[in-house]
């Protein structure tokens, strides 16, 4: 019988210690008035312990994932100083877009929510992400239907959907003066469940995943993917059609990543 129970600590070794699943939720934010050099380094060295913990001390097999921002790039720095954990094994959480994606175009068509999929986050967990819903479809009672069909407003969706999407973090800190903490843990939880146990048949989710150049996205980036998984691993979902307007916005959020990860290194030198 497995044990069950919360062992809470400020112990490193004693939390990573055989760790299968590590979430990462623990960074430092943005305040007034700082550099985001000077969030970087803070970040830097704090994923930089981290992942020196969770190197010595893991299960081989840890599955890791980190909520805190800069989410991409802090992920990027932990597979940097945690080599033996394999780069499959690391990824960062974009599922709270994608399914404020999903919200945005459930409430449009007023359909159940879980009747939308396949829309995709593109990028970094920023305000350059792109919210793609080009290949995403709507159950109907005559079949699954494209959302670009249904919502017929392609001012809306590549416009104010797009923006709605990018901005949501700051609108909700504006609204009650406190981020939209349960939706992140509520989209960990998912991004967890469906890596661990697989993606619905036909259905692709988003996470933040170590690019193999797909997309002509560079390689060596934690960059946004729509991906399946099945037996506990991500594969990114190939071939899909991309438009004029979606390159340009994959490139921009890829250019912004790269901008990131050289300020991370360079707060290692």
């Amino acid at each position: 019988m497995i044990a069950s129970g919360v062992v809470a600590t400020t112990d490193v070794v004693e939390a990573c210690t055989g760790v299968n699943i590590a979430v990462m939720v623990g960074g430092f934010p943005r305040k007034e008035g700082m550099e985001r050099k000077d969030v970087m380094s803070k970040n830097v060295a704090i994923y930089k312990s981290q992942a020196s913990a969770l190197e010595k001390h893991a299960a081989a097999n840890c599955k890791v994932l980190v909520v805190a921002n800069p989410a991409n790039t802090n992920a990027l720095i932990l597979k940097e100083f945690a080599p033996s954990i394999p780069e499959k094994n690391i990824s960062c959480l974009t599922r709270l877009d994608h399914n404020r994606a999903l919200g945005q175009i459930s409430e449009r068509l007023n359909v159940p929510v879980s009747d939308v999929k396949n829309v995709i986050i593109w990028g970094n967990h920023s305000s350059t992400q792109y919210p793609d819903v080009n290949h995403a479809t709507v159950k109907t009672p005559a079949g699954e239907k494209p959302v670009r069909v249904l919502v017929a407003n392609d001012e809306w969706l590549n416009g104010e959907f797009i923006t709605t999407v990018q901005q949501r973090g700051a609108a909700i800190i504006k609204a009650r003066k406190l981020s939209s903490a349960l939706s992140a843990a509520s989209s960990a939880c998912d991004h967890i469940r469906d890596w661990v146990l697989g993606t619905p048949e036909g259905t692709w989710v988003s996470m933040g995943v170590y690019s193999d150049g797909s997309y002509n996205v560079p390689a060596g980036l934690i960059y946004s993917f729509p991906v399946t998984c099945c037996n506990g691993q991500w594969t990114i979902v190939q071939g899909l059609p991309i438009d004029e307007l979606s390159r340009k916005k994959l490139d921009l959020t890829a250019e912004e990543l790269s901008e990131e990860k050289a300020l991370a290194y360079s707060c290692l030198s």
